[in-house]
This record gives structure tokens, C-alpha cells and sequence, in this order.
């Protein structure tokens, strides 16, 4: 047996996990412990630098900010990547290739390319710096790659249930609702985690679209802290704000990694 992949798969595992480890140790270290001995444990953990970070550092703020904006904005945007998905794959009708094509290519379209058009935009609608236009926008980010996954998804599904449930009276909104979305919770489960890391950290389009300090999602708050004059020497404090930042995407990754690894298997055969 080759022994290299094995191998491989161990130091990539060594360099990602020991950046996390390593901020998560130095969260609860004193200044002076992470700056003359980065690499120990600390000799009595300091709690109170959770605390001080979510208090006067305005963590808890910037993280509640970040859990209505990417709630809503993953809410909005698996309901209708799932729709648009649906029709595309499931119905024939003129254009239906195009419309998905067209999707497919906002995925490649760089997205700091239509940040000034975006703001204009933003700014005319009378919603810049507001839950709603961050919302918004998060959503028409992340639904191309939505409909990109769950189409084949969709595909893959048998045709002879949907068939049953309409000669059962069933509409195709109940159809859909009530048959083919039960049907699709791996592949919803899998693009909502994915979509959920990719807008938990997102920087660009709030730091162009949120400039309301009191609206400053984590990433946001997490960069104005590491260069304000109170925390260019309270190095424990920033830990623990970065800490307090990753656990949600390490939560919601290690709670949902089986419905990942389920939901892109299923849908790449048929």
C-alpha cells in the first residue's frame, strides 16, 4: 500500500489544524505568555479574555450582527437556489439552458469587479449600511453556486415519485414542498453549510456596503480591532475575539461534515 496519500492527507491536516490550535490556546494566555512563549500552554487560563472581548470589545455586538445578516440571507437564499434549481432541472421549457448557464457564469464573475456598481445601486434603494441591503446582497452572492449544485442534485432524484404524488391531486408547489425537498435535505444540508462558511466570512461586501460601526458584522469588527490603538497591545483579547469568531464554522462543519460528504456523493452519480 502506498504509503504518500496517507501521508499527504496527515501534513495538510497538521498545517490547518495547528493555526486554529495554536489561536485558540493563545486566547486564553496573558500578553506577556503569548509574546515570550508563544509556543507553551498557559500556566493558569484567563477566562476573563472571553469576557473582556465580548463586552468591551463589542464582540457579542458584531456577532449577533453576523447571525440575523447570514441567517436571513441563508434562509432567502437556499428557498429560492432550491426553486430556481427545481424548475431547471426538473421542467423543460424554452431558454431553461441559458437561464443556467447564466448562472453558472456568475460564479466566475469576480465579485470586487461590481463593487462600485453594487454600491451606487445599494445606495439609490435608500439601503446602505442596513441589515436589509447586506441581506440582499449576500443573497444574490450566493445563490449562483446554489442552483449550480443543487441542479444536478435535483436530477439525480427518481421522477416516478413526483409523477405519484401529482396523479394523487398533489400540486407541483406541494409537490415540491412537501415530496421533493424532503428528498433533497443531503444536498440542501451540504450547499447551506458551504454557503453558511462562505458568508460567516465574508469582508469584501460588508466592508463596502455595512459602514454603520453599529452593524459591523464579526469580520468587520475583527479587523477594526487589530489595528485600534486598545488593542495593538491586548494580543489575548484579539485571540479570543478571533476564537470566539471561528466556532461557529468549526461547529457547524464538524456537526454537519457526514451530510456534507453525503450530499456532494449523492449528487455527483445517479
Amino acid at each position: 500500500m502506498n504509503p504518500l496519500p496517507g501521508l499527504a492527507m496527515f501534513c495538510w491536516a497538521v498545517v490547518t489544524a495547528l493555526p486554529l490550535l495554536w489561536a485558540v490556546i493563545s486566547s486564553f494566555k496573558t500578553d506577556d505568555e503569548i509574546l515570550n512563549s508563544p509556543w507553551s500552554l498557559p500556566a493558569s487560563p484567563q477566562w476573563d479574555n472571553w469576557g473582556r472581548a465580548w463586552t468591551a470589545a463589542s464582540i457579542g455586538r458584531y456577532f449577533l450582527n453576523s447571525l440575523i445578516v447570514v441567517g436571513a440571507a441563508l434562509l432567502l437564499t437556499m428557498l429560492l437556489g432550491a426553486l430556481v434549481a427545481y424548475a431547471l432541472a426538473r421542467y423543460e421549457f424554452r431558454g431553461n439552458r441559458a437561464i443556467y448557464y447564466m448562472f453558472v457564469a456568475a460564479m466566475f464573475f469576480p465579485v470586487f469587479l461590481a463593487l462600485v456598481p453594487l454600491f451606487f445601486v445599494v445606495q439609490q434603494l435608500g439601503l446602505l449600511g442596513t441589515y436589509a441591503g447586506l441581506i440582499l446582497v449576500y443573497t444574490a452572492y450566493a445563490v449562483p453556486f446554489t442552483v449550480f449544485f443543487l441542479h444536478s442534485f435535483f436530477r439525480t432524484l427518481p421522477s416516478e415519485i413526483a409523477e405519484a404524488a401529482v396523479l394523487d391531486g398533489c400540486s407541483h408547489g406541494a409537490v415540491f414542498f412537501r415530496v421533493m425537498l424532503p428528498l433533497a435535505r443531503p444536498g440542501l444540508v451540504a450547499v447551506g453549510i458551504f454557503n453558511f462558511l462562505g458568508l460567516w466570512n465574508q469582508y469584501l461586501l460588508p466592508l463596502v456596503l455595512n459602514p454603520d460601526p453599529d452593524r459591523y458584522v464579526l469580520a468587520q469588527g475583527l479587523a477594526a480591532l487589530s489595528v485600534s490603538q486598545g488593542y495593538r497591545s491586548d494580543w489575548s483579547g484579539l485571540f479570543a475575539g478571533l476564537t470566539i469568531a471561528m466556532l461557529p464554522v468549526l461547529v457547524a462543519y464538524v456537526a454537519f461534515q457526514r451530510h456534507i460528504r453525503a450530499g456532494m456523493t449523492a449528487g455527483a452519480v445517479k
